[in-house]
């Protein structure tokens, strides 16, 4: 799936967003992918999934013994990486602030884990996410995503492999352009606070 046919199926479930956005890592922006939008349809988020399991090293996503995502957003998209590499996927949540599994989900000592997130900005909850996954005594072979909005600045830990790169510019709370600070800010994202 080449990034015009990702960004096409953006656009057609309106899941691009224009405005004043303030992102989960606490930055702003004048774009927004909302990738629940995208993933709301099991075809295109199936299609979707497929895409991403392709861009994997044959070698990696032979190995892949587990998906793991952390929760909200990297649930769906997660659940049909799972589906795509024939393996069973789990996810972590953050009832305390730190990412844990629950719900009886368990990573046995050694296993080969894939993670897999919506979208990565800076990083910071994927190398969490991948902590609490080595805390619970799995192997991160690499990471999957949606969207790599950091324009390849996230530093994972492990080979990354984004469906779609993309450099919307992003602001710091107290830096923003004139435009962007006259339009009220929202934030769309799973974490509110």
């Amino acid at each position: 799936m080449t990034e015009d046919e990702v960004l096409a199926e953006f656009r057609a479930a309106e899941a691009l967003l224009q405005g004043h956005f303030i992102l989960s890592s606490g930055k702003h922006s004048a774009n927004y992918l909302q990738c629940a939008r995208v993933l709301m349809n099991a075809d295109r988020a199936a299609r979707l999934a497929v895409a991403l399991a392709q861009k994997l090293p044959r070698d990696i996503r032979g190995s892949v013994d587990i998906v793991v995502s952390p929760a909200m957003g990297g649930i769906i998209i997660g659940h049909e990486m799972g589906r795509a590499l024939n393996t069973d996927a789990v996810f972590l949540e953050r009832p305390h602030g730190t990412f844990e599994l629950r719900r009886g989900f368990a990573i046995q000592p050694g296993q080969k884990v894939l993670m897999v997130e919506d979208v990565v900005t800076t990083g910071l909850s994927s190398r969490q996410a991948m902590d609490a996954v080595r805390e619970a005594g799995g192997i991160v072979m690499a990471e999957v995503a949606l969207v790599d909005r950091s324009a390849g600045e996230a530093d994972l830990g492990v080979p990354f492999y984004p469906l779609v790169s993309l450099n919307f510019p992003v602001y710091e709370p107290d830096a923003l352009p004139p435009e962007l600070a006259a339009i009220p800010a929202e934030k769309p994202g799973s974490r509110k606070n």
